[in-house]
Formats: structure tokens, C-alpha cells, sequence
């Protein structure tokens, strides 16, 4: 079985980044994702500030997810993404480039993007 290095996570972790710059005016929208969460920032890079976060933790902080009503992870991470797409609009952010990271566009990651796009945000 072949292993994946985190040599090769890097390289490909570099690869896309390099072609992404956020601006305050169009944030990068920068994506991490664990076995039990989904956690996405909007990120300015000629500022070096986060502009506004979002994430499937805090939405079990919120009672929005119980687990009487559980969502599956592809769900909880469209709603990260609405969540998100509603604190950039209150700070008048309606575009955004979208940094998947070392993650391919599938899954979690795609409804993510999808979540953001239904909030508003261009991408």
C-alpha cells in the first residue's frame, strides 16, 4: 500500500497556494478539514488578517446541530459555508477565491464551496 507523505501533502499544498492571493476586497477562503469537523476562514493576505470564520464545531456550540437532529458531515459543511457567506455579507465581502488546500474539490470540500455560492458569495 502506498503511503502518503507529508512531503507530498506540502509540494501539493504549495502548488495550489502559490496561484491564490486573497484581498480584503476578495478574501481567500482557506479550508481545513478533520475526521469529525470541517473549519473554513476568509483570510486577507496583504494584511495577514483573518477576516471572518466559520466552523461545523461551532455550529454544535450553537444547538443548531443536536443529536437528537444530526446532520450528515456533507451537510453540517454546507451549513458552515452558509454561515460563513452570512458573517462576510454583514462585512460587505460578495466575492471570495477558494483555497482548498491539499484536499481534492469532492465531498465535504465541494459542499463547502456550494454553501458559500448559495450565501452569496461569488467564487
Amino acid at each position: 500500500m502506498k503511503k502518503i507523505t507529508t512531503d507530498k501533502k506540502l509540494r501539493r499544498k504549495l502548488r495550489v497556494r502559490s496561484k491564490i492571493i486573497g484581498t480584503a476586497i476578495r478574501p481567500r477562503i482557506s479550508v481545513f478539514r478533520s475526521n469529525r469537523y470541517i473549519y473554513a476562514q476568509a483570510i486577507d493576505d496583504e494584511k495577514r488578517v483573518t477576516l471572518a470564520a466559520f466552523s461545523s464545531l461551532q455550529l454544535r456550540k450553537n444547538n443548531e446541530i443536536r443529536e437528537t437532529n444530526k446532520k450528515n458531515k456533507k451537510e453540517e459543511a454546507m451549513l458552515v459555508g452558509l454561515n460563513l457567506a452570512k458573517n462576510l455579507k454583514e462585512k460587505e465581502v460578495s466575492s471570495a477565491v477558494f483555497d482548498r488546500g491539499i484536499y481534492a474539490y469532492k465531498g465535504r470540500v465541494k459542499f463547502l464551496a456550494q454553501g458559500l455560492r448559495e450565501g452569496g458569495i461569488k467564487i
